[in-house]
């Protein structure tokens, strides 16, 4: 929510307070006997109701508005909003009986004896009805704060949401890889000629990588099965490359059904896993494990790479970072994720939840 609309409301409700007060002042001018000093006794309302109506609702309002509601009431602690609340609005009121009994001379205004039972006893309902007062704006103060949080938390998930698809979209961009593409096509051709079966299987499953990218994920969740085909078209477009047909370990474990899963969550760190492997002729170069059960789908994914620096490849595709933000988004505080680098060996444990 903008800045100016919170600040609007509060000034919308001190707006009509003052409004309320001033028609108190002139019910009061207009039933006082014309008798006496009319100034002084227009002074002594006046001090009258600044101490005993505005000051104290100001300092209850302030602090219900500033620290009950963010500090106790929004973090659920009911029980001691509760209890800083009563504080709150007796503590403001007995602070302003304090100042008007002893700072201002004002004389009998309240026709307050100086000491004795009456005393006392006009002191414990004029705390009282501040209090009620002190209350009351307490609670609109709580309205006002918890309406204007209301609306800025719409206003975030729907930031939230909008940004989840402009991440989502530089997800899809970063796979359409042109060095895939182009060394799929070219690879493609070169078969053609040689094994025709075998090039148009490989030509295929790009098409169906490109249709699963432009179509399938526009959705929020899609089948769990769908994703993992997209997945074997991708590893076996990336085998293509090398003649080890043991370069990549790729394994299911469970039983998909109909389980819901956000689309290609697990592509970035396969990708990672292609992008940052070396040497294609070492066996089980790649490791990519996905177990299904009832409650979650879990990935594991390693891969050897070269720790030389002349050998690293440069960064490409979503940062560790970016696909960190996509799963908060995704599934913020229901899954997990490890990462584990060694000196040969890097590996991410991917867990979260089914649907």
């Amino acid at each position: 929510m903008k800045k100016y609309f919170a600040i609007l409301l509060n000034i919308g409700f001190w707006a009509c307070y003052f409004i309320l007060i001033g028609i108190l002042i002139a019910l009061y001018n207009k039933s006082s006997p014309p008798a006496g000093d009319h100034v002084a006794r227009m002074t002594n309302a006046f001090k009258n109701l600044f101490l005993f109506a505005i000051l104290p609702s100001a300092i209850t309002y302030i602090l219900y508005y500033l620290v009950l509601f963010p500090k106790y009431l929004q973090q659920r602690k009911f029980w001691l909003a509760l209890a800083f609340g009563l504080a709150i609005a007796v503590g403001a009121a007995v602070l302003s009986y304090i100042l008007h009994r002893y700072l201002i001379e004002t004389g009998r205004v309240l026709d307050m004896d100086e000491g004795g039972k009456n005393g006392r006893s006009t002191a414990v309902k004029v705390i009282m009805v501040t209090s009620f007062i002190n209350l009351i704006a307490g609670v609109i103060a709580l309205s006002i704060k918890g309406f204007t949080t209301w609306v800025s938390e719409i206003r975030l998930k729907e930031l939230l949401k909008e940004k989840n698809y402009e991440m989502e979209m530089a997800l899809v961009k970063s796979q359409l890889d042109p060095h895939l593409l182009f060394n799929t096509i070219n690879n493609i051709d070169a078969l053609i000629l040689k094994d025709a079966v075998k090039a148009s299987n490989y030509l295929n499953q790009l098409s169906g990588i490109m249709r699963f990218i432009l179509y399938e994920t526009k959705t929020e969740q899609i089948l769990l099965h769908k994703e993992v085909e997209y997945l074997e078209k991708y590893i076996a477009l990336q085998k293509i490359r090398t003649a080890n047909q043991n370069y990549v370990n790729f394994s299911v474990t469970g039983v998909m059904g109909n389980k819901l899963i956000a689309p290609m969550v697990f592509i970035p760190f396969i990708e990672n896993a292609f992008k940052h492997t070396n040497n294609k002729k070492i066996e089980n170069a790649i490791t990519i494990d996905i177990f299904v059960n009832d409650d979650n789908v879990r990935l594991l994914c390693a891969n050897k790479f070269d720790p030389r620096p002349s050998a690293r490849q440069p960064d490409s595709g979503l940062g560790n970072e970016l696909i960190r933000k996509r799963l908060d988004l995704l599934y913020k505080g229901k899954h997990s994720l490890r990462v584990d680098k060694t000196n040969e060996l890097y590996s991410i444990d991917l867990m979260i939840p089914n649907g």
